[in-house]
């Protein structure tokens, strides 16, 4: 994380070129707020290289999937991630991933 004098905080989430550029007060609080938590940067680092479901995270999180859950609840109101469904060996799996891989927000 890098606040430049300029007002631009960058926030490299993976070494790739896709980027985006929030300026929208309310988008940043949501943001801000995300990023705030220590469990929920932790969740950012392990979905870094590849998409991960919930049980798999809070495995190795050593956490419920409760709080998983409303943890990537979060991430994904906040803009940070996105989730999809696929089927598991006992039912639905929510698998997240990463919206993009660098933030630049703007103030």
């Amino acid at each position: 994380m890098e606040i430049t004098q300029t007002g631009i905080l960058e926030v490299n989430l993976q070494n790739k070129s896709e980027t985006v550029s929030v300026k929208v007060d309310e988008q940043i609080e949501k943001i801000v707020k995300a990023l705030s938590s220590r469990t929920r940067r932790q969740i950012l680092h392990h979905i870094q290289e590849e998409p991960m479901d919930v049980s798999n995270i809070a495995a190795s999180l050593a956490m419920t999937e409760a709080n998983i859950s409303a943890q990537i609840k979060k991430l994904e109101e906040a803009g940070l991630i996105t989730c999809d469904y696929a089927s598991g060996d006992h039912g639905v799996r929510k698998i997240s991933k990463l919206k993009f891989n660098k933030l630049v927000i703007e103030f």
